[in-house]
């Protein structure tokens, strides 16, 4: 069954880069970006990444959270935090337990191989700890200010 806004957001716990755990739960009381993503040091994750960390006085300016996941480990978050400067934390979800959770883990297809990985889907989740909004095979080069924009859309009630 396919998550939908409204849901309540499938809660987790996942070590971040440091191996401190990082629970949604914790965040209740505010908005929480959550962008799970293929793999670190990758072009198109890179740009997503990059564009959040470019827009992350924005989201703090509304008091949002900024949470990546990927099947990577710690070490390999590490160095792509450090790399890039990325101020919001990065989560290793190894098996794609929490991926699959939110349907975002699942059979792909790249150059004619088959194989399981991480789709490149974005959930805001809302202070209440439901699934507010859905963005499923986002475009990184855009999609941080894609969202900005409709927190902006949302709070002015247009």
């Amino acid at each position: 069954m396919a998550l939908k806004p409204g849901d309540l957001a499938p809660d987790f716990s996942l070590p971040d880069a440091n191996g401190q755990l990082v629970n949604l739960a914790d965040f209740r009381g505010k908005r929480v970006i959550l962008y799970f993503y293929p793999r670190d040091n990758t072009p198109g994750c890179t740009k997503e990444a990059c564009g959040f960390r470019d827009a992350y006085p924005d989201y703090q300016a509304q008091d949002v959270v900024i949470l990546g996941i990927s099947t990577d480990d710690a070490k390999a978050h590490t160095k792509f935090i450090q790399k890039f400067n990325l101020p919001f934390p990065l989560l290793s979800d190894a098996e794609g337990r929490v991926a699959s959770a939110y349907d975002s883990y699942g059979l792909k297809k790249f150059m004619g191989k088959e194989y399981m990985g991480v789709s490149r889907n974005t959930f805001v989740i809302g202070p209440d700890g439901r699934i507010e909004k859905i963005y499923l095979k986002v475009k990184p080069d855009q999609h941080a200010a894609d969202i900005l924009n409709d927190l902006a859309s949302a709070a002015s009630g247009t």
